[in-house]
Parts: C-alpha cells; structure tokens; sequence
C-alpha cells in the first residue's frame, strides 16, 4: 500500500542563518557560530486553568514596566487595557440550559509516544483521529469528524463488531461552564480570549501550583479540549531553553554535559511541536515535555552554553532525530521500541552506558534472565557508578501494589478492574537491553499482561523497567509483596544525565557524549533544509478509508 509522509518545518516561519568568521569552541570540536532567526514556541505552562485548586493566577509587571491586556469580550469585541498587576479567575456559571459533552476515546496511554503509535494504526485503519491528553494521554475519535451523536454509537457499534472493545463513549452532562474573569481599575471583564504582554517582555505569574516565576515572551489565555482554560507562553526558542537547561540538567554539571543538554533540549523541543495540537498550542512545561521554568531560576553557565551553541541541533539523515533523555539508564541505554510502541530510531539502540568495555552485549544478551541478574549486580566501572539509583533495592507490599493495579485498570476501563489481589507477577520477557517487554499478573480475577512503560505507568515501586522480582513471604509462607530489584531512573533512551556528567569530567567533548548516546547522527546547525518530524502515517490507504 502506497504510504504518505508529512515533513514538518516550522509552521509559518521561515529560518534564516548567518555564519560569522569567528569559531566557537565546542567542547574539543571547533563549530562555526550561527545566529538563527528565533523560532517562536507556544508552551501551555498552566495547562488546565479552571480545575480544581488551579482557578486562580496573578499576572504582574517588572519594576518600572507595565502589561497591556488584549482580550475579546463577550460580545465579541476587542478591547485594549493596561495594569501593572491583574488577578486572572476561572469560574464555573451556570448554563441556561444543561448540554453535553460526548466523544469517543479509542485507547488510554501513560506517554505521548504510544499515544501517536496507537492514532497511527487507527488513521491506518480508515479513522480520523486526534491525540489529547485530560489526565493520561488519549486517542480521540476526530469531533469535526464524529460530530454528532448517531455517527459516534455507529463508529462504536463498528468497532465493537470488528473486536475493538477497549474503545468507549465518553459522555459528560453539563450544567456549568468555566469562565475567565479579571477585574481592573473596579470594572469587571469577561474574556473569551487574553493576550498579555509587557514593554519588556517580562511578566510575572504568581500561581498556587508554581509560586512566582517570571517568564519571557508574552502570555496567552485560551480555551482548551476539555472546558477548561490554558495559559500558554508565547516565547523564543532560544529564552525557552533558558528556562529549561538548568533545570534539566542541574546547575552542578560539567560545562560540556550542559552543552550536550542543550542541543538536545533544542532539538527536542523543534521535533515536538505536535503534541498539544488539540489545545492549539505546542509543548507542555512538565516532564511529559521537558521542564521548563521561566526566566527566575536561570543560571549563566547554562546561558553560556545556550549562546555557544546557538542554532545547533542534532540529525538523523536530515532530520531533527527523536531526542529522548533520562536521568539514569542503569547502565544500558534502550531501544525506543523497548519502552514504547512505534516503529525503531536506528540511533536509538542499547549502548553499555561506560568509557570502556565492561559488559559484552553481542555475547550476553540481557534478554537472557540469568544474564540480566549478573549484570544488575555489577556496580563498577560505568558512567553511572555512585549515582544514588544507578541501583536501587524497592519493597512493594501486596497492599500497594493491589492498590496500583487497581487505579490502573479502573483508569483504562479493565474488564478486570474488580479483582481482589493480586496471586503471582512473573516477568515473561525482556528486550536485549534487559528492559521487562512484559510482566504477566495473576490475580483473583484472571491473568493480565502488561507491557514495557505501562509497568512503570502501573506500579510506583519500581524506577525503570530495568529490574527483576523476587517474592516476600509471611512467616505462615503466604505472598505478602515484592521486591523490585533494578536500575536507572526513567525510560532509559538516549542521553543519560548522569552519564554525561562523567563522560564530561573525563574530558569528552559536547559532541563526542552526544554521539556516543546517539550513535550514527550528525550535529549541524538548523536551517531550512532539516525536517523537524516525517510522519510516515498511512493517511491516504483508499481501501480502508470506508470501512467504518
């Protein structure tokens, strides 16, 4: 079947780069500077404004500055004001009549990487598609497409007849409405739309959830998919990253792991505009994202390697590759496909995560059980080593983890979601890099499976996906809980943070620790001819396209 790929550069913009005479030092590796036109970011940095205990924000100006506040009103007109402070409110009002809100979810996942996967195979199957994220990430029947009610239950009855019966309708009665108010000068408005922005480009946001934090750029209140509000940051790349790098990679690292951070957070950052298409923005400022934290917080080494690096980004066969990073990999790095559904970035692949050869993966496979447990008893010699959950000993009571387990299936609408206990987890199958492929769980009700992230996603006891299990038993020999036995410290793809702080210390260079994580990619400077992300979806698979 003929298959469709979508390139995606910056949307609206073009980048224009201007190479200067003077070089800078990369690390070892001399690179030219570059000045990029600055690509613009829309980030949501309070996403769902209106909820419970997020319904209220104060927006206030820097010393000797002062914000202009442009907003529609409620009959549609636009209106201009200026303040040195406003306090923001969401608030539900009543409805004058109740109405309803209905759409059909065709699966639930913990990250946005499956998520994609799973809308891929669904567009592949004839069906508009959208990818939300209410609480866990979702994939949406498209509205505009399925907008009204007999064409939903018809898509369902469809799907259900070809055997999809994870899909569900999810409706919602509403007899409220959530609604920004602010107040200035005594009169009271109510937007339907806000922009705010200051002389300087400073604005302060004072927020239960976040404190005061000053972000650069201009500020932006808008409605989202779920009813609630979203204020995005409307900011440079290159003032995004400020806010971002120290943050990611902590203010104690080596000059050259936080030019590496940097790159990587850039290039991540440009491969990743899609993901809140739904809520018409683009990145999220928490780690289903990257961590971003405005401009109070900033730190000039980080600054420093911002501006040395500016423009560079890291590419796979001229496109932006799929940056992924964790704190701690516990040794080896993963293939993409080892934690996530999708098809394989050929430079993300198992890397012994050392300077030198401690471990022979083509030899010992750490899919092989007996391997594995050698392997997560080996302490020394790796990038990692001393790092506090470069190993890790967990406990996790029956209790808790039929506490887990049951919060877990409940969100996804389990068939097994009222069982009793949990009788017996036995690992069934590992990936070379040693990360669980897949976890089988006998409970009162019936075996389940589950599969790479969504045993992190499951259970709070374990760091990673990189650990085995050993039973506890009470003195009368009845289960009464695990013992998760691992390593590292989230999905383990990519660059390791901790890793790079050694590699730094050893003195290789910015370019040397990406390649290294990165095997087979290219380190240029962003310009128009790089691809930010090729979607290589079956859109156009006429055959299909009728079937529901």
């Amino acid at each position: 079947m003929p298959t469709t790929q979508q390139q995606t550069r910056i949307p609206g913009k073009r980048l224009i780069l201007t190479a200067f005479t003077l070089p800078v030092l990369l690390g070892l590796v001399w690179a030219p500077s570059v000045k990029a036109k600055d690509v613009e970011l829309q980030v949501g940095i309070i996403q769902r404004l209106g909820e419970e205990n997020n319904t209220e924000i104060a927006l206030s100006s820097t010393k000797g500055d002062i914000l202009t506040l442009s907003f529609t009103d409620r009959s549609g007109q636009t209106q201009t004001l200026q303040t040195n402070q406003v306090k923001l409110q969401v608030v539900k009002q009543p409805l004058q009549a109740p109405t309803f809100s209905e759409r059909v979810v065709l699966g639930n996942y913990s990250t946005f990487e499956t998520a994609e996967n799973s809308a891929k195979e669904w567009r592949a199957k004839g069906i508009k598609v959208e990818i939300a994220q209410p609480d866990r990430w979702e994939v949406w029947a498209k509205r505009e497409i399925y907008k009204n009610p007999l064409l939903r239950r018809l898509l369902l009855q469809s799907l259900r007849a070809r055997g999809f019966n994870q899909s569900y309708l999810e409706t919602e009665i509403l007899s409220e409405k959530f609604q920004p108010i602010f107040t200035v000068n005594g009169k009271r408005y109510e937007p339907n739309y806000l922009e705010i922005s200051a002389g300087n480009d400073l604005i302060q946001v004072t927020a239960l959830k976040n404190n005061d934090r000053i972000y650069g750029g201009r500020l932006r209140l808008q409605p989202n998919a779920y009813g609630t509000f979203t204020l995005v940051n409307q900011v440079p790349l290159e003032t995004y990253l400020r806010g971002v790098v120290p943050h990611e990679i902590g203010h104690q690292a080596p000059d050259n792991a936080i030019k590496a951070q940097t790159i990587i957070a850039r290039t991540y950052a440009l491969r990743n505009l899609r993901r809140f298409q739904v809520d018409n923005y683009q990145l999220c400022a928490d780690v289903h994202c990257q961590v971003y934290y405005g401009l109070s917080d900033t730190n000039p080494r980080a600054d420093r390697a911002i501006a040395e690096t500016q423009g560079l980004v890291l590419t796979y066969q001229n496109e932006l590759v799929d940056a992924l990073y964790s704190s701690t990999t516990g040794g080896i790095t993963a293939r993409f496909s080892d934690v996530w559904n999708g098809e394989e970035r050929p430079y993300l692949k198992p890397v012994i995560d050392s300077p030198r050869q401690v471990w022979n993966l083509s030899q010992q496979s750490l899919a092989d059980e007996a391997a594995f447990r050698r392997f997560i008893g080996m302490k020394e010699g790796f990038n990692e080593t001393g790092q506090k959950v470069f190993r890790w000993n967990r406990k996790g009571t029956l209790q808790e983890l039929n506490e887990d387990l049951k919060e877990y299936l409940e969100k996804r609408r389990h068939p097994l979601a009222d069982f009793q206990t949990i009788q017996r987890m036995e690992i069934t199958k590992r990936s070379p890099s040693g990360r669980i492929l897949t976890m089988a769980i006998q409970t009162d009700k019936g075996i389940l499976e589950l599969h790479k992230n969504e045993i992190r996603s499951c259970f709070g006891t374990p760091r990673s996906t990189l650990f085995y299990l050993e039973p506890m038993y009470d003195e009368k020999n009845q289960l009464k809980g695990y013992t998760f036995i691992g390593g590292g410290f989230g999905h383990g793809v990519g660059l390791s943070q901790f890793g790079s702080y050694n590699l730094a210390n050893i003195g290789w260079s910015a370019e040397q620790i990406l390649a290294f994580y990165y095997p087979g990619t290219k380190l240029q400077p962003l310009d128009d001819s790089i691809v930010f992300w090729r979607d290589r979806t079956l859109d156009n698979v006429q055959a299909q396209a009728n079937q529901f």
